[in-house]
């Protein structure tokens, strides 16, 4: 990253921080007067050795322990301040970011989440901000206190004795070309740090969620030794990180023991003028200044983490957004759908997954679409609440294109039931009546009624207030699914998609839920994906599709009738004794 690019990383932060700006003024001016005092304490060195030890002024000796506690209360009072508010700045703007983040992967395309791995996105809100922290706390705080303490311990020295001084000041050239080539090896290794970090959580966060498989399939080995290569690398990188850290400092120090060496020899002079106080003060400011310098090159390390965590970030938030088209609000649609021409492909250099695709459904309709996996189904049904947006063509609700309602209003019409149950870690009511505020508790308990959840619902060990788990861990798949099946009662959107709603129930557990399905699809308009076709015998019409393409229409008996692809599938079924098409 070059320094144009370095300014414009933190002239984001600025825009993001200076509404936190009365905090960061009262910390910047304590951490000032801290270093002051700091300062103040080293100067404080040539009157106590030259009154007190050499002259014996009773004088300062009987003031000079309070003057040591003001001091020091001073300083106490100052720290505090210096951390508590430059750190509440700090700690501000990491929650700005990552409230940011959180909102802006909420307004992602479904085409973003396509590319991204979880992990790696989790170590952008977490981990990568917290490197932001450090550069905009522990790394403000130090870099003032520091620096100003170390300009403030230049002014005493240069007041008490200035030809000394002059000595320590010639090697800050030397210490600033350290610090500049240390500077570019760390900003490259903290790159290669966060890209570690986000392969190790990509890993963790994929295995954990798939254990299941990992067991099934004994990949236990497999899985560690990707793990195990992963942290390796990470700590490799970590270690570089270090060692070039490490370097920086040493050379840092070495560079300051040399005018101290000098200092030392020449202290004795006649014509230097340096008597016992001012010779003690001198090399007290010296030793004083080792800290600030030293931490400040330590700084350079977490600077460089903080400028990459930030590029991350800004990366991410500059993703583009879903794009609002919509210039008309609907409370609730008839349910008339309409596909005209429509043709989609996932990217440029993708196979095309629809082509011109025609179909009308009437307001109230139970249409079924049909074929084997890839042909498209799910791709079609995504196209309807704008998680893709269509190459050519247009779908129409109510006679209004798509692209015409607000996405908010847009989404609110239709209720999904998909065969990948999703759940949260939250009690029953709440995944049923999901983001409501406040839950119909009536409406609620027809809704899991009619879903055949009352039955395991009540013998749960709090009810309806019985927390599920994480994705729904504590219930059985069947239970699953009915909880979700009754999310889409419980929504009564005007337009119902089942993808596979049944998908994990038994035949007994699927005939009791029909019911409960067919009150519901008797009032809005519903679109059902099925692999098992004696589910669909009764909807009114069906559309198969193979590679992209509707091949045939028609309502079950006239697909039998005309001996085609359906008539093939259900025949293929039948002979099997199976209901499920592979």
């Amino acid at each position: 990253m070059n320094k144009m690019q370095t300014l414009q990383v933190f002239r984001r932060l600025f825009s993001v921080s200076k509404k936190y700006w009365p905090a960061f003024v009262i910390g910047i001016v304590a951490t000032l007067l801290l270093s002051t005092t700091d300062a103040g304490i080293a100067w404080l060195i040539k009157p106590i050795v030259n009154k007190g030890f050499i002259d014996k002024d009773n004088f300062f000796i009987h003031y000079l322990p309070i003057l040591i506690v003001i001091v020091f209360l001073l300083r106490s009072v100052t720290g505090f301040c210096s951390n508590y508010f430059i750190a509440r700045v700090a700690r501000s703007v990491v929650m700005d970011f990552r409230q940011r983040i959180f909102r802006h992967l909420l307004q992602l395309p479904a085409q973003f989440y396509d590319k991204q791995a979880t992990g790696k996105l989790l170590s952008t809100l977490l981990y990568n901000v917290e490197q932001l922290a450090q550069a905009s706390s522990d790394i403000l705080v130090t870099l003032l206190r520091e620096s100003s303490l170390a300009l403030g311990l230049l002014g005493v020295m240069f007041m008490i004795n200035w030809k000394l001084s002059l000595i320590f000041v010639v090697i800050i050239p030397l210490i600033t070309w350290g610090l500049r080539i240390s500077s570019r090896r760390l900003r490259h290794l903290s790159s290669r740090v966060q890209s570690s970090v986000a392969e190790v959580s990509h890993i963790a966060n994929e295995t954990v969620e798939a254990y299941r498989v990992v067991r099934l399939f004994s990949g236990e080995k497999y899985e560690t030794k990707k793990f195990d290569h992963a942290t390796q690398h990470n700590r490799q990188q970590e270690l570089k990180v270090e060692v070039t850290n490490s370097m920086g400092t040493a050379i840092v120090q070495l560079l300051i023991s040399l005018p101290l060496a000098i200092i030392l020899y020449f202290a004795t002079s006649p014509a230097l003028e340096v008597n016992a106080g001012s010779f003690a003060a001198i090399i007290s400011a010296v030793m004083m200044l080792i800290r600030p310098l030293r931490r400040v090159t330590e700084l350079n390390n977490f600077i460089q983490k903080g400028i990459t965590g930030a590029e991350s970030i800004f990366h991410l938030l500059d993703e583009e957004q879903e794009k609002e088209t919509g210039v008309q609000s609907i409370v609730r649609v008839r349910g008339d759908i309409q596909f005209q021409h429509v043709n989609f492909q996932y990217g440029e250099n993708e196979r095309v997954t629809l082509t011109d695709i025609n179909f009308s459904i009437q307001a109230g309709q139970t249409v079924a679409m049909v074929g084997r996996s890839g042909s498209g189904k799910s791709t079609l049904i995504s196209l309807l609440p704008r998680f893709y947006e269509v190459n050519s063509g247009t779908i129409q609700i109510d006679g209004v294109h798509l692209r015409d309602f607000y996405l908010k209003d847009l989404r609110r019409q239709f209720s999904l039931v998909s065969q990948h149950t999703v759940l949260f870690n939250a009690t029953v009511a709440h995944n049923i009546a999901y983001a409501e505020e406040e839950i119909n508790r009536e409406r609620l308990t027809r809704a899991a009624e009619l879903a055949n959840a009352m039955e395991f619902i009540e013998k749960l060990p709090y009810g309806f207030d019985t927390v599920v788990g994480e994705d729904g861990l504590l219930l059985s798949g069947g239970q699953r699914q009915r909880i979700a099946i009754a999310r889409a009662l419980y929504k009564q959107a005007p337009i119902l998609i089942l993808d596979e709603a049944t998908s994990a129930l038994d035949s007994h557990a699927e005939r009791q839920i029909q019911a409960g399905l067919a009150e519901l699809m008797r009032r809005c308009t519903t679109i059902v994906i099925a692999h098992r076709l004696s589910t669909i015998e009764n909807a009114d019409w069906i559309m198969v599709m193979e590679n992209g393409f509707i091949v045939e229409k028609g309502t079950h008996m006239e697909l039998l009738q005309k001996e085609g692809v359906y008539a093939d599938l259900y025949r293929a079924q039948m002979q099997a004794g199976e209901e499920v098409l592979t």
